[in-house]
C-alpha cells in the first residue's frame, strides 16, 4: 500500500498564454528569461518567462520581498532588467521605451498624490505628460466610471484613502492605455470598498483594458482573475487559468461522520493519515484530486473491518489559498 502521508503536488507548469476553456489569444506582454540583481547582489527576478495575453486579468500572488513589484516594475521601464527582454505589443520596453510606456497605465501602492491638486487638475495633467489631447468628455465619463465626479473640483488633500486610490486609477487611465498595472490595488482598504474596486477592474477587462494586480489577498484573484502565477523568492513557480490550477493541483478531503464517537483512529488505519475531529465523530481524509488511485475505496474497507459504522460521507476541496501555501512551502 502506498503511503499518502508522503505524497506531494506534483507540479509541472503549462505554457503561459494557454487556456483550457478558452482560445488561444494574443499575447501583448512578453517576457523571455528576465532577471534583476541590484548592486547589492540580492537577485529580485531569476528567468522569469510569462506571456500575457490581450484582454485578460492575470492576479500574481507572492509574500512580501516576493518580486512582484519588481516585475512591475521592470515592465513600466522604471527598473532595468539585468538580462533578458520584455516587449509590450511587440515593442522592446528598453529600446522602445516611449511606445512602451504610451501603452501601460501604472496604479502603484503608494498614495503618491499632491495635497493640493484638484481631482481634475491631477488627471488632465497626467494625460497631458503623455502628449495626448485634451479629451474633457472621455475624462468626465472616467471620473463618473470611478464615482469621483462629485469629487471632480476637490482638493486631494480631503479624499478618504479609498477615494484616492481611486484618483489612482483614474490617473493611470487618462492616457487611454491599453494595459493596466495595480500594485497591490486594495491594499488597506475596507472589504466595502474591495469589492467596488473588483467590480471597476470587471468593467475595465469589459472595455478591452488588460490588467496585472498584485495582490496579498487570495479572495482578491479568485473572485477577479481569469489566470493566478505565484511569485516567490524572485522566481515565477507556476502561471495557470485559475479554475484549471484548483482541479489539477487541489487536494480533496472526503469527510466522514460516524454513527458512534471514536476516541483514536484504530492503529489499522493509520496508513491513511486521517484526521479526528474533537469530539470523535467525524474523520477527515485528503487525498490528490487528480490521481485516479486515490485510496478511498480501500479506506472504506478498511473502516468496515475495523468495525466502524459510518452515517454519511461527503467531500471538499482545497481553494486557491490551500495551493498558495503548499507551493511556497515546498520551494
Amino acid at each position: 500500500m502506498f503511503d499518502l502521508c508522503q505524497r506531494k503536488l506534483s507540479i509541472k507548469p503549462k505554457k503561459s498564454g494557454r487556456y483550457n476553456n478558452l482560445p488561444m489569444m494574443k499575447s501583448i506582454i512578453s517576457i523571455k528569461n528576465l532577471s534583476k540583481t541590484y548592486d547589492s547582489g540580492f537577485q529580485a527576478l531569476k528567468q522569469i518567462n510569462l506571456d500575457i495575453a490581450d484582454g485578460e486579468i492575470i492576479a500574481l500572488l507572492g509574500p512580501n520581498g516576493a518580486g512582484k513589484t519588481t516585475l512591475i516594475s521592470t515592465i513600466c521601464g522604471i527598473v532595468s532588467p539585468t538580462s533578458g527582454t520584455v516587449t509590450v505589443n511587440n515593442f522592446d520596453i528598453v529600446s522602445d521605451y516611449r511606445k512602451t510606456r504610451e501603452l501601460i497605465g501604472l496604479v502603484p501602492q503608494e498614495l503618491t498624490l499632491g495635497a493640493f491638486d484638484t481631482v481634475w487638475n491631477t488627471i488632465r495633467f497626467s494625460r497631458g505628460l503623455f502628449g495626448k489631447q485634451s479629451n474633457k468628455d472621455y475624462l468626465e465619463q472616467l471620473l463618473r466610471d470611478l464615482s469621483l465626479s462629485d469629487k471632480k473640483n476637490n482638493e486631494l488633500r480631503t479624499l478618504s484613502g479609498g477615494m484616492k486610490r481611486r484618483v489612482l486609477i483614474a490617473k493611470a487611465l487618462s492616457h487611454e492605455p491599453k494595459i493596466l498595472f495595480l500594485d497591490e490595488p486594495t491594499a488597506g482598504v475596507d472589504v466595502e470598498l474591495r469589492k467596488d474596486m473588483w467590480n471597476i477592474v470587471r468593467r475595465l477587462r469589459d472595455s478591452g483594458v488588460t490588467i496585472i494586480l498584485t495582490t496579498h489577498y487570495i479572495e482578491e484573484a479568485e473572485e477577479i482573475a481569469d489566470r493566478v502565477g505565484v511569485i516567490n523568492n524572485g522566481k515565477l513557480l507556476l502561471v495557470e487559468d485559475k479554475q484549471t490550477l484548483v482541479q489539477r493541483l487541489g487536494k480533496k478531503y472526503l469527510i466522514i461522520e460516524l454513527k458512534k464517537p471514536i476516541e483514536t483512529v484504530p492503529l489499522s488505519l493509520d496508513s491513511f493519515c486521517l484526521d479526528l475531529s474533537d469530539d470523535g465523530h467525524q474523520l477527515t481524509y485528503s487525498y490528490d484530486a487528480t490521481d485516479d488511485s486515490n485510496g478511498i475505496t480501500m479506506l472504506l474497507q478498511s473502516m468496515q473491518d475495523a468495525g466502524l459504522e459510518l452515517k454519511d460521507l461527503h467531500t471538499t476541496q482545497s481553494t486557491l489559498e490551500d495551493i498558495f501555501v503548499d507551493l511556497v512551502k515546498e520551494q
